[in-house]
């Protein structure tokens, strides 16, 4: 599968901003795993976010409350709605996929556990 994320740009703090994740696999998104990895300059890359085979979810403490993540299985998208922005949210975010998933608690600390990863879009959260 490929991912392709869209939806980055520039927001104030305590802004919004949606991040998108179009999936191009000739099977339906039901079958993976899905989340958001993010990256800061000088900083480890970091899960944000994943989504099962049964859409359950898990977050990353910094962002629970303020993130959603979800995706539509039959138009393959994966989405990251974003409320409440902080400066250190700032990052570049990835859209990550695998075929199947151990568990979300798992897989939200390694990025490895996932195959498939986009080129990133870029989030800076300034004012």
């Amino acid at each position: 599968v490929q991912t392709a994320e869209s939806g980055g740009g520039l927001v104030q703090p305590g802004g919004s901003l949606s991040l998108s994740c179009a999936a191009s696999t000739r099977n339906n998104l039901r079958s993976y795993c899905m989340g958001w990895f993010r990256q800061a300059p000088g900083k480890e890359r970091e899960g944000v976010a994943v989504i099962d085979t049964r859409d359950n979810t898990q977050y990353a403490e910094s962002v629970k409350g303020r993130f959603t993540i979800s995706k539509d299985n039959t138009k393959k998208i994966l989405y990251l709605q974003m409320v409440s922005l902080e400066p250190d949210d700032a990052a570049v975010y990835y859209c990550v996929a695998r075929w199947g998933c151990p568990s979300t608690e798992a897989v939200i600390t390694d990025g490895d556990a996932f195959s498939y990863w986009g080129q990133g879009t870029q989030v800076t959260v300034s004012s």
